[in-house]
């Protein structure tokens, strides 16, 4: 039953493809016939040569497109896009401004309200540069930090990639 399913749907996929490419391509052959051939181990063909058997197969008109588009009228306005809803809290929760850590590793954890939007990711900066790419997640894991005092900010980014809103820097050292 499922076999016949997604062959009745690869005729039609095949037949509308075929057809506008007829009636695109060279509307005098839209009136051609176009014939269905089924080979030994029971692939599917579509062909306009009726010396390779098969049957023939009725395509049914496409529908007409106009080629005229309503007539543009500047209004001197920008196209209104989606509005940017900003965060009621946006900081770093852990690091602690001034904290002091023991190890060279350690996780991140952002404090954000509401939750992070499917459309948006954070990224963490350390002292100045991007350590963590671009996730959607609150939490982050840095290895690898040498001892000393270190910048850490975290930035939001919009759908395209846009920083929209940075954390307060927090600053942390990390003992020897």
């Amino acid at each position: 039953m499922a076999k016949h399913t997604a062959e009745k749907q690869w005729q039609r996929l095949c037949a509308g493809v075929l057809g506008a490419a007829l009636l695109v391509g060279a509307p005098s052959l839209a009136a051609q016939a176009v014939y269905r051939v089924v080979d030994e181990q029971g692939r599917v063909t579509f062909t306009d040569n009726p010396a390779r058997g098969g049957e023939a197969v009725e395509l049914a008109p496409l529908p007409g497109v106009s080629s005229s588009s309503p007539a543009y009228e500047p209004s001197g306005k920008p196209a209104p896009g989606p509005p940017f809803m900003p965060y009621d809290r946006f900081t770093i929760a852990y690091p602690a401004h001034q904290a002091r850590l023991n190890s060279a590793a350690t996780a991140v954890e952002i404090d954000l309200s509401p939750a992070l939007r499917d459309d948006h990711q954070l990224r963490l900066r350390l002292n100045g540069e991007i350590n963590q790419s671009a996730m959607h997640s609150e939490a982050f894991w840095m290895a690898n930090l040498p001892a000393g005092v270190h910048q850490l900010q975290a930035e939001l980014l919009d759908a395209q990639g846009r920083v929209r809103h940075q954390t307060p820097m927090v600053r942390f050292h990390v003992a020897p």
